[in-house]
């Protein structure tokens, strides 16, 4: 499988609990930070909920 590279670009302060978890699943703690994942239908589905908050790096 292909890798995919997750940046947060906004902070989660004001998110709710449930997208904070997410983001924290997703391994990502600080703004700006870039993490690198497979491009699974779970992944895809956790950025999809968090979307506003982080942007798909190429």
């Amino acid at each position: 499988m292909s890798t995919i590279k997750i940046k947060q670009v906004k902070s989660r302060i004001g998110a709710p609990k449930d997208q904070k978890r997410t983001l924290d699943a997703l391994g990502l703690r600080k703004i700006n930070q870039v993490v690198e994942h497979e491009d699974s239908p779970s992944i895809l589905g956790m950025v999809e909920k968090v979307r506003h908050l982080v942007v798909i790096v190429k």
